[in-house]
């Protein structure tokens, strides 16, 4: 049997489960996940490879309303997603009924001619007895046979798997067998202390935070160490962030550090500062060096 090989992006409303779908599949944390949503800024490749050929993943911000410039990037990172695709895969929240988001995304895929799957994710959320009347009601608006799963508690990726290969072409492999992101270890590493963040200050802190790593090197001691800035609009902000006596501060370096440590397979001394920097989601410079720009 010839491998087959392809793109497939992964689209839906904010906090439906992208990110921890394609993290299940991986088998490791590339993507941020919180419940909270547009915690996603950037379109991130995620690499699957097996027996039947490798798929590469895309997963994107959710849908929103742009209200600033890094709104308009995530949202353009979107559109983007669909450029080379060979795949679409609309993932949709079974704790909710269908709404006007998912039928304004619907609109967005029919138009793009692009193949697509609809996954029905977070079925652990719904009673038996009501799943069957949901996966129903959601097929009457999408017109499309569902893909029920749960990407927590992976259930039913293998079938979702199996339907996403029927779609991609014969081809080669794009990526080493290894290989599981294309990001540098840079972004990723930013990225899983943002998480952090959004998890341990739950709504104290909103989305106006940012983390730059500003210095990674190998130190004599065998450890990687990594200095790296977090970014906040208001000083409010910052004392939060640091905490009584720096607790919240190095409670967010200590987990952020665990999964880095499982991520590059090394000890890593975490050096984390808080800065206030004002408007920094209008500031293009700053967008650039995070990562969100270029």
């Amino acid at each position: 049997m010839k491998n087959k090989s392809g793109f497939v992006t992964v689209i839906g409303r904010p906090n439906v489960g992208k990110s921890t779908l394609i993290n299940k599949i991986i088998g490791e944390k590339i993507n941020i996940v919180t419940n909270k949503p547009q915690t996603t800024r950037n379109k991130l490749r995620a690499i699957y490879t097996e027996d039947r050929g490798q798929i590469v993943f895309v997963d994107t911000p959710g849908f929103h309303k742009a209200k600033d410039e890094l709104d308009r990037y995530m949202l353009s990172q979107i559109y983007d997603s669909l450029k080379g695709i060979d795949l679409i895969i609309f993932v949709l929240d079974a704790s909710f009924k269908f709404g006007k988001g998912d039928q304004y995304i619907y609109r967005q895929i029919k138009q793009s001619g692009i193949p697509f799957i609809v996954a029905l994710n977070k079925i652990d959320k719904v009673q038996k007895k009501k799943l069957l009347t949901r996966v129903k009601d959601y097929q009457k608006h999408v017109d499309k046979d569902i893909v029920p799963i749960s990407a927590r508690q992976e259930k039913n990726l293998d079938n979702l798997l199996t339907e996403a290969f029927t779609y991609l072409p014969e081809g080669p492999q794009y990526y080493p067998q290894d290989m599981l992101t294309d990001q540098q270890e840079r972004f990723v590493i930013a990225e899983l202390i943002r998480e952090k963040i959004f998890i341990l200050t739950r709504q104290e802190i909103p989305y106006g935070v940012a983390v730059l790593i500003e210095e990674m090197k190998d130190r004599d001691e065998g450890k990687l160490f990594v200095r790296a800035n977090i970014y906040v609009e208001q000083k409010s902000h910052k004392g939060i962030l640091i905490g009584k006596n720096g607790s919240m501060l190095k409670n967010i370096g200590r987990k952020a550090r665990m999964d880095i440590e499982k991520l590059l397979n090394c000890e890593i001394y975490l050096d984390l500062w808080v800065k206030v920097q004002k408007d920094w989601r209008e500031n293009e410079n700053l967008l650039k060096r995070m990562g969100y720009r270029g």
